[in-house]
């Protein structure tokens, strides 16, 4: 029984280690950190929170290319295969045994590193800080397509659906770098529980009003529009690209894995912190699935084979204005906090790594007491103001070269989800349970994880060639639409 808990209701940001610049000395020490008073809802709450996301407004799109029989299995095959892995992660929280283990693995990385070896933490490690850097591109990328069809919707409404209301969202990708400059420059968020809370709020908002909008179009045209081999393509090649370029934003938004184990080490015992997470991630995957199958299917119920990429800025809804302002506003707003969520444990392991190598260098180690108007103060260090400015704008810069919501998110999508969402938990899951080669579970899940990697890369092939064909091909406008 667990005894190291606090008055903390469990809700703090998940990456409560990620953001110091130096880690716990020991596992005595990591536990007095560790608020775990956290329940069952608290961890459904916080997989939504990190699961709904700008990827959900991509899937009315992915289901247009599927069709009704694919587009809808592809969303409850890709929630199958994360609940999957959120079961095999669960029995790797303690180790080296699963139920009596002393030591706990807090993260992602703690439990590759305890299980699997050194060898794979490094292999680990440099897929795990691409999901964050891809996640932080595609946040980049949205943030600007919002703000600008804010502008293109007030324009519309004043002008006439027909105006030329096209503009440019680099200008807008550069003020949403800028602040997130400044808000980076504030080295740890363990307590701002507004973050998670506003979030979770704002994505639930977003989302929501997109869905309703898909049925009250729907129920005003009095149809259900689409087909079950999904929207025509001009060859046979096109059709293959843009059915992998829809498996690839399916995928983006069922990737909670390298969050499922900090959400457990909040949680409370009894009963064990492995049965509440089970149970946690089947309620959170059913209302997640549900909610992906609502938006997905009411928008391409509603627009068929010409279904927007984003179903907020592709303008098949041009009323109410409002309406469709605040529902972006919505997503600027979740994408500001969700960039740091993903950004900061990005940050911590670079400025760790340099606080190693100097301890005694003033420009690492040195910091200036800073209090900002409506922030908490902070403390602000010269390496902190240039890596992490640096970063940001690395990030602004690449999403400017591909600009492209559909494209990116797929490749984002596609890139990490085999390695991180199937193989390392698969892989640990073997070792913890102690599962012999050959045996028929093991062969069942060297058979599943293989299926998975011909998917994965399937999508990920066809989603590069979307991303080249964007940029530079000229038969991108009659596949997805850059929005």
């Amino acid at each position: 029984m667990d005894t190291d808990q606090s008055p903390d209701d469990g809700l703090t940001p998940l990456l409560h280690n990620s953001t110091g610049l130096s880690p716990p000395s020991n596992a005595s020490l990591h536990t007095t950190l560790v608020n775990r008073n956290g329940n069952i809802w608290t961890a459904v709450a916080h997989i939504i929170t990190g699961v709904i996301g700008s990827g959900v407004l991509s899937l009315a799109w992915s289901m247009s290319q599927l069709g009704w029989i694919a587009g809808p299995l592809s969303i409850i095959s890709f929630a199958l295969m994360s609940l999957l892995s959120a079961f095999l992660l669960c029995e790797c929280y303690r180790s080296p045994h699963p139920d009596f283990g002393p030591s706990r693995n807090g993260s992602y990385m703690d439990a590759v590193k305890a299980i699997l070896g050194n060898w794979s933490v490094w292999l680990c490690d440099i897929f795990f800080r691409l999901n964050l850097f891809k996640t932080g591109v595609v946040y980049i990328i949205t943030s600007g397509i919002s703000m600008r069809a804010i502008q293109q919707s007030n324009c519309y409404h004043k002008d006439g659906h027909k105006a030329s209301c096209e503009y440019e969202d680099t200008s807008y990708m550069l003020i949403f770098g800028i602040v997130q400059i400044f808000v980076s420059q504030i080295p740890d968020f363990s307590d701002t529980k507004w973050l998670s809370i506003v979030a979770a709020i704002m994505s639930f908002t977003y989302a929501g009003i997109g869905s309703a909008l898909g049925l009250a179009k729907v129920l005003g045209d009095g149809q259900i529009k689409g087909s079950i081999q999904g929207a025509p393509a001009a060859t046979r090649a096109q059709k293959v690209w843009s059915s992998c370029q829809a498996l690839g934003d399916v995928a983006f938004g069922f990737n909670y894995a390298l969050i499922l184990l900090n959400i457990q080490d909040t949680l409370r015992s009894p009963p064990e912190e492995k049965a509440t997470m089970k149970k946690a991630s089947v309620i959170s995957t059913s209302i997640t699935t549900f909610f992906y199958l609502c938006c997905g299917g009411f928008g391409y119920a509603a627009f068929g084979n010409s279904t927007p990429g984003n179903l907020l800025t592709g303008f098949g809804f041009y009323e109410p204005y409002w309406l469709l302002d605040f529902a972006n506003a919505c997503i600027v707003l979740h994408l500001v906090g969700g960039y740091q969520v993903y950004s900061q444990p990005q940050f911590a392991l670079a400025e760790r790594s340099f606080v190693e190598k100097f301890p005694d260098s003033v420009l690492v180690c040195k910091n200036f007491p800073v209090k900002l108007p409506w922030l908490p103060s902070f403390r602000l260090n010269l390496l902190r103001l240039c890596f992490r400015t640096a970063y940001v704008a690395l990030t602004i810069t690449i999403g400017m070269i591909f600009p492209y919501f559909n494209q990116v998110v797929a490749v984002a999508g596609a890139f990490t989800y085999w390695p991180l969402v199937i193989h390392f938990p698969l892989e640990m899951y073997l070792v913890q349970k102690n599962i012999r080669p050959y045996t028929g579970k093991w062969v069942a899940l060297r058979v599943y994880s293989a299926i998975a990697l011909l998917v994965a890369m399937f999508a990920l092939v066809g989603s590069i060639e979307g991303l080249v064909s964007a940029k530079f091909g000229s038969n991108y406008d009659s596949r997805a639409p850059r929005i």
